[in-house]
């Protein structure tokens, strides 16, 4: 894993800051070097293989519902998820991860991530499973009453972000999501595979994806936290450890947007 993203291990592809000639003072220097992102080298290995190792994509559905229609909207997705996760051709391939509508940021929004083992192939099968069921077609009619906007992407796990692991006991989770400049998305890999050892003594490391179909060049950071004191402790902790503010420096200059989202878990969940 950390030999295809170069990181450390003294191979030639390890990226090299680039610095500037500069006559600055030597100690504003090293305060600008912090802020320069370092070089990638081209490859003939397309991104998604150096940043990710399996092949089960993810999907993760932001919808928002009408504010006078919360019940109806969660009552239909809870049937629509029962419908296809109990389907017998898609049962053992297709899996809800988790379900979450929206505390903090864009109001009257849930999200949903599902996991499709196989790949694209399940993709394809799930829809031409669907598109010929009744019962799902008049949810999603029924679902398209009840919201204003849907959107969808693709997404690939980070390869380096530890194994997704469902919570039992009741929490907030935060989605934090980034644009990226184009063609920094191996820097980005490059700097969090660093970056995740100082965020992992709460277990507060939900899942990390990249964009493969929608959106491009998009990440998304997801973290449990039992409540928003826990989850300002635990930042405030990785700040004290070394090499944390290091890593965000040469993150920061990668991105163009972003935003957070503190969510809570729907009933039908399957991690709280």
């Amino acid at each position: 894993m950390a030999s295809k993203l170069g990181i450390s291990l003294g191979f030639r592809s390890v990226p090299k800051l680039i610095r500037p000639i500069s006559t600055s003072p030597a100690h504003n220097d090293a305060w600008l070097s912090k802020l320069l992102v370092r070089k990638i080298e081209p490859t003939k290995e397309s991104h998604s293989r150096m940043l990710s190792d399996k092949d089960i994509v993810y999907g993760l559905q932001t919808h928002n519902f009408r504010p006078d229609s919360r019940h109806k909207y969660i009552k239909n997705m809870k049937n629509t998820v029962a419908l296809v996760t109990s389907h017998k051709k898609l049962e053992n391939d297709v899996e809800l991860v988790g379900s979450w509508t929206v505390n903090v940021g864009d109001q009257d929004q849930a999200i949903h991530l599902w996991q499709y083992r196989g790949g694209f192939q399940t993709i394809d099968d799930m829809s031409a499973v669907l598109n010929d069921n009744q019962d799902y077609m008049k949810l999603y009619k029924e679902q398209s009453e009840l919201v204003r906007s849907r959107h969808l992407q693709y997404l690939l796990a980070f390869s380096y972000w530890p194994q997704i692991e469902s919570r039992s006991t009741k929490n907030i989770y935060e989605i934090r999501s980034y644009a990226l400049k184009p063609g920094t998305m191996i820097e980005w890999g490059n700097n969090w595979a660093r970056a995740i050892n100082h965020r992992q003594n709460n277990h507060e490391a939900f899942a990390g994806f990249f964009s493969q179909i929608g959106r491009l060049y998009n990440v998304h950071h997801i973290w449990c936290y039992k409540d928003l004191t826990s989850r300002k402790e635990t930042r405030q902790s990785a700040w004290r450890s070394p090499g944390w503010d290091e890593c965000v420096a040469y993150t920061v200059p990668l991105i163009r947007e972003m935003h957070c989202r503190i969510l809570e878990p729907t009933e039908f969940s399957p991690t709280q």
